[in-house]
C-alpha cells in the first residue's frame, strides 16, 4: 500500500511544482511587459491649476490657493514647494471618507488620476513665500511645542516628522514652513475631532493639545523659514 501511494504523491508533488513555476514565469513575463508608469506632466497641471476647465464647471485652483500655490487666503492652505506625492495623496483622500471637504471633495472627483498628478508635479516646483509669526506672546510657546513636544501629555516635536524648518519628509511628511496660522490651527481641530481622518499620528497628537497650544505652535510655523 505504501509502495503504491508514494510514486503517486511523488507525481503529484511534482506536477504542483511545475504548476507553481509556470505562474511565477507568467508573472514574471507580464511584470516585464506592462507599460511604464506615465510621468507626471507639469505644463499640463500648470494650465488646469492657472485656468481650470469651464467646460466641466471646474474653476482654477489659483482662484483659492493663489498664483504658483502662494495662497493669500488664511483659510486656504499655501501649496508651493508642498511634496509632490503628498498633494497627490490629499487629492486622492477628499475623494474619500478620509477627509470630506463641502469644495475640495467636489472637485477632487471632477480629476481624472494623471490630471492629480499634474497639479502636484506643477506645485512641487513653485517658489514658496515665506509667512511670519504674529503673537511675540506664545511665539516661544510654539517654538518649544515644536521642537520638543509636550512631554506631559505623550505629544511628539513636530520637528521629529516635519523637520527642524519644516521643510518635511518626502512622501512621508508634508512640508509646514511658512503655512498659514489659521489653516494650521483649523486642520489640528479637525484632526481632534475626526473630522480629518487620514493621519492616525495626527489624529493621536491632536487629541493631547489644547487649542492654546495648538494656536501657539501654528503661529511657530507660520515663521518657520
Amino acid at each position: 500500500m505504501n509502495r503504491a501511494f508514494l510514486p503517486a504523491a511523488g507525481a503529484a508533488f511534482v506536477k504542483s511544482l511545475l504548476l507553481a513555476t509556470f505562474a511565477v514565469s507568467g508573472l514574471v513575463s507580464a511584470a516585464e511587459h506592462a507599460p511604464a508608469p506615465v510621468k507626471a506632466d507639469a505644463a499640463k497641471g500648470a494650465t488646469l491649476y492657472d485656468s481650470g476647465d469651464a467646460a466641466r464647471g471646474l474653476p482654477a485652483c489659483a482662484s483659492c490657493h493663489g498664483a504658483a500655490g502662494n495662497s493669500t487666503i488664511a483659510a486656504n492652505p499655501k501649496l508651493a514647494a508642498q511634496f509632490e506625492a503628498y498633494t497627490h495623496k490629499q487629492l486622492i483622500d477628499f475623494t474619500t471618507p478620509n477627509r470630506v471637504n463641502p469644495v475640495m471633495t467636489s472637485f477632487a472627483k471632477m480629476l481624472s488620476d494623471d490630471e492629480k498628478k499634474n497639479i502636484a508635479a506643477y506645485l512641487s516646483t513653485q517658489a514658496p513665500k515665506a509667512g511670519a509669526a504674529k503673537n511675540k506672546d506664545t511665539v516661544l510657546l510654539g517654538k518649544n511645542i515644536y521642537r520638543g513636544g509636550i512631554p506631559g501629555t505623550g505629544v511628539a516635536a513636530c520637528a521629529s516628522c516635519h523637520g527642524a524648518n519644516g521643510n518635511g519628509i518626502p512622501a512621508q511628511f508634508p512640508r509646514l514652513s511658512g503655512q498659514h496660522q489659521d489653516y494650521t490651527i483649523n486642520q489640528l481641530q479637525a484632526f481632534k475631532s475626526g473630522a480629518r481622518k487620514n493621519s492616525v499620528q495626527m489624529t493621536t497628537l491632536a487629541k493631547r493639545m489644547s487649542d492654546d497650544e495648538m494656536k501657539a505652535v501654528a503661529d511657530y510655523i507660520a515663521g518657520l523659514k
